[in-house]
């Protein structure tokens, strides 16, 4: 459930100052993976009171205050610039408002942990993409061979071999688009906003804003408002907004600022498995044995594609 403006590894502006740690990064880790992990659920819960795009322009509000006054606290300013600007509106378009939004929707027909699954896609697309858009990201058998092993694990999800029997088509590809939309969005930012001398802090607030923004004028185009409100889907949208999508971005950028962002970007292979179990356990939701064996099998695809070769030692003089 990636919100940032950066891909795990590759930093699109000037790190800022890393702040007081209060807790151990193993617990501030754990605490990501079971927010990121129980967003899919609060989707769930969201989509069955109000319509996708309003959860989605909920969570962005509430996302984009945790931002806000996280930068008030800083005291640190949002960027300048007509041209950084225009870049973060298309960043927050492919990294927040799309993606959201397509999972928003996918989530009325499939099962959270489904959507959860989809999302751990997210490395196998991007390694896909950064072999054609990023010259300097050479291909290794390691890395190839994890591609197709992740792929096989999406048709293992799916089910093709019974022809994808008992899965809504619409819903998954939904959800697989959105997944999609994350590596597009990170190679954007990575060509365009690369050394804008921003803080990442003050980056995210921006572009959260933006995202907020533009589906605050999508939103009463497709919608009605609502005939009552329904408490539980609300405080579902409050908490995807506040944790899933505000609160977490301040721990990945804490994360990856002490332990480097290999390791942070370890999260993203607990979060399918959190979102199954609490699809399973507190929605009831039922799943096939091919499933998790799937599940399993993106992961290792995916944590295959992220490795790199060693680089090789200098030559002695």
């Amino acid at each position: 459930m990636s919100t940032v403006t950066t891909s795990p590894g590759q930093a699109a502006t000037a790190p800022s100052a890393p702040p007081r740690r209060r807790l151990d990064w193993r617990l501030r880790f754990a605490a990501l993976s079971l927010i990121w992990g129980f967003s899919f659920l609060l989707i769930k819960v969201g989509t069955g009171g109000y319509a996708p795009f309003q959860v989605t322009l909920g969570r962005l509000v509430f996302g984009t205050a945790v931002l806000a006054a996280a930068m008030a606290v800083r005291r640190e300013r949002l960027p300048r610039g007509a041209r950084v600007w225009g870049h973060l509106a298309v960043a927050a378009f492919l990294l927040n408002a799309l993606p959201f939004s397509l999972f928003a929707y996918a989530e009325l027909t499939i099962p959270s942990a489904l959507a959860g699954i989809c999302n751990a896609t997210s490395p196998l697309w991007g390694m896909a993409l950064s072999l054609v858009a990023l010259s300097e990201d050479r291909p290794t058998r390691v890395r190839v061979a994890g591609l197709g092993l992740g792929f096989l694990g999406v048709l293992t999800v799916l089910g093709a071999w019974q022809g994808f029997h008992g899965l809504d088509a619409t819903g998954t590809a939904l959800a697989l688009l959105a997944s999609l939309s994350y590596p597009i969005g990170w190679i954007y930012v990575r060509r365009t906003l690369a050394g804008t001398g921003h803080s990442h802090l003050s980056m995210t607030g921006a572009q959260l804003l933006l995202a907020t923004v533009q589906l605050a004028v999508v939103t009463p185009l497709f919608t009605t408002l609502p005939t009552r409100v329904s408490v539980v889907p609300l405080l579902a949208i409050a908490a995807l907004g506040a944790l899933g999508t505000g609160l977490a971005v301040l721990l990945q950028y804490g994360l990856v600022a002490e332990v480097g962002p290999t390791t942070a970007q370890m999260v993203t292979y607990f979060t399918p498995v959190i979102a199954t179990a609490a699809g399973v356990a507190l929605l009831g939701e039922t799943l096939t044995w091919s499933t998790p064996v799937g599940a399993v099998i993106v992961l290792t695809g995916a944590a295959l594609t992220q490795m790199r070769p060693k680089p090789r030692p200098a030559p002695q003089p």
